[in-house]
Order: C-alpha cells, then sequence, then structure tokens
C-alpha cells in the first residue's frame, strides 16, 4: 500500500510519438500509476500512436493529450520512451522540444530511456549532465557536452537515464524516487 502512495498527486506527461519503444513506455507508466501518478500519453497527434515492439511494428494506444493542447506546467515530470523512429520523429517538432525544455527550465524530474536522449540534445540541456543513453548515441551525447558513461541507471540532479529494455526496473525506480523528491534546483536547461 505504501507504493501506491509514492507519488499520490503526481501528474506525468509521457511525451511520444510513432515509433516508440513499446516497453519502455508501459513498463514505466505501470510503474508509476502503481505509485499513485496520473500519466498522460503527449503526442504531436490525436487519436492513437504506434509502437515498435523490438523487431516490428506493436500496439496502438491512445493519445491522451495532443501536444498543442499540452500545458507543461500541469506536469510535475516528464518520461522519454526511447526507440529510434520516436525521438527522431519528435525533435523536429519544435513544441516537443520547447515541451522537454520547459522542465528542465523549472528544475521538474525528466526520466529519459534508450535512445530518448536525443531530446535532450536538442533541447540543449545536457552540457555538464552525466547520463547514459543506448551506446549507438554517446558520441553524440559526448559531442553535445554531456559526460556519458556505460551504467544501467544514472541520476544527475533530477534527471535520471538508462540504456535499454533490459534497465527497466532500475530506471522506473530510480524515475520513481526523483518524481516523489520533486523539484531539483540543480536540474537546469
Amino acid at each position: 500500500m505504501e507504493n501506491q502512495q509514492k507519488l499520490k498527486g503526481k501528474k506525468v506527461a509521457i511525451l511520444l510519438t510513432d515509433g516508440f519503444e513499446q516497453v519502455e513506455m508501459t513498463e514505466p507508466r505501470k510503474a508509476l500509476q502503481e505509485a499513485g501518478a496520473e500519466t498522460h500519453v503527449i503526442a504531436p497527434k490525436e487519436g492513437t500512436i504506434r509502437a515498435w515492439d523490438m523487431t516490428d511494428w506493436g500496439q496502438s494506444f491512445p493519445v491522451d493529450v495532443i501536444l498543442d493542447d499540452a500545458d507543461a506546467y500541469s506536469y510535475d515530470a516528464l518520461l522519454l520512451p526511447g526507440g529510434v523512429l520516436n525521438p527522431d520523429k519528435l525533435r523536429m517538432e519544435k513544441k516537443a522540444v520547447e515541451f522537454v525544455r520547459h522542465f528542465f527550465e523549472e528544475h521538474k524530474p525528466v526520466a529519459a530511456i534508450c535512445h530518448a536522449p536525443i531530446m535532450l540534445i536538442e533541447a540543449g540541456v545536457v552540457q555538464g549532465r552525466t547520463l547514459t543513453s543506448y551506446p549507438s548515441i554517446q558520441t553524440d551525447l559526448r559531442n553535445a557536452g554531456a559526460n556519458w558513461v556505460d551504467q544501467e541507471v544514472v541520476t544527475d540532479q533530477g534527471l535520471v537515464t538508462s540504456r535499454k529494455p533490459d534497465d527497466l526496473p532500475a530506471f522506473n525506480r530510480k524515475m520513481i524516487e526523483e518524481i516523489r523528491e520533486g523539484v531539483h534546483q540543480g536540474q537546469h536547461a
């Protein structure tokens, strides 16, 4: 019962689009909801978005709020699932990049896994930060000023990152811990 109350009253935005890695949304979302958080799937289009499930297209999921209508101020934290297609499409959406940047400007927790840190590069928020990601984007992160490390989960002042689906248990624990703690003054744009 205690775990169900850890995030009671917290609202978490899950920003994604077609091509997100299915398990990198469903497992963290389940963990957040079990901890008492309210979650909203936010996407650039209304209706549904389609997941990628390891090697092929996966399930479709309903969009709760379209990006144009999403008010970043009404959320306590941000979850960025990975997948190769998802962040590559999202970084081309100016409003998506601004939405991500807001959480850093307001010192709110952000959790990004796999290829999702591409969005952090685009938002200009990785300079001087220690984080991890899927190994194929480590050079991009280093070139953007990040200190990239190969660990299952890395926490840096409210920013939680992990490498891949195998890291989800550790990622989910740290994400919940950082969201429970709330605002982190070291989290900045």
